[in-house]
């Protein structure tokens, strides 16, 4: 099952995961780690929350704010 990851760097040091369809989350201390991390705690979500066949992709941007 191909599914997606967002991957960003953590302010304290290392990187933070998602999976955006399942809503699992971690870290890891290297880019790598955090994948791995993340494919073993997706994959146990899986187990105990199947998903339904159909899989709705997130679409991902970026946007711009302005703050005071």
């Amino acid at each position: 099952m191909l599914l997606t990851a967002v991957i960003t760097e953590a302010e304290e040091g290392g990187f933070i995961a998602l999976n955006p369809e399942t809503g699992t989350t971690t870290q890891g201390e290297t880019y790598q780690e955090a994948i791995q991390n993340l494919k073993e705690a997706t994959s146990l979500y899986l187990e105990e929350f199947p998903m339904k066949a159909q899989i709705h992709r997130p679409v991902m941007t970026t946007f711009e704010v302005s703050h005071a």
